[in-house]
């Protein structure tokens, strides 16, 4: 239900936005990778506006993407060596020293009911 109330009020409008800038920007422009001799036809391309706009988005998210992700290595680094420390400690309750032989449940007081 979420998943839809999202899909309805972010991603349609959204989409919606897109495409009318798609469609207002698609007139070719001139991208050079050359800032000192843009008229070199070898590092020149002439592509329509929002496909320059949309791989500009897409790398802006690529790279935030990544930045959140090494920003965030200590706590992931922390959350493994926690895991690590639990399951040491299981193992070591694992193999804590068995009840007595004799009766199961030694040295247990009896459940009150």
């Amino acid at each position: 239900m979420l998943n839809r109330v999202v899909l309805i009020v972010v991603v349609v409008p959204v989409a919606v936005a897109l495409i009318a800038l798609a469609v207002a920007n698609r007139a070719p422009v001139a991208f050079t990778l050359d800032p000192f001799n843009p008229g070199n036809p070898a590092l020149t391309t002439a592509l329509p506006l929002f496909v320059l706009l949309f791989v500009a988005l897409v790398c802006g998210m690529i790279i935030g993407s990544l930045a959140t992700w090494l920003r965030q290595g200590r706590y992931r680094r922390e959350a493994r060596a926690k895991g690590k420390e639990v399951q040491n400690l299981l193992r070591q309750t694992s193999q804590a020293a068995p009840a007595p032989a004799g009766e199961a449940g030694a040295g247990v007081p009896a459940a009150r009911t």
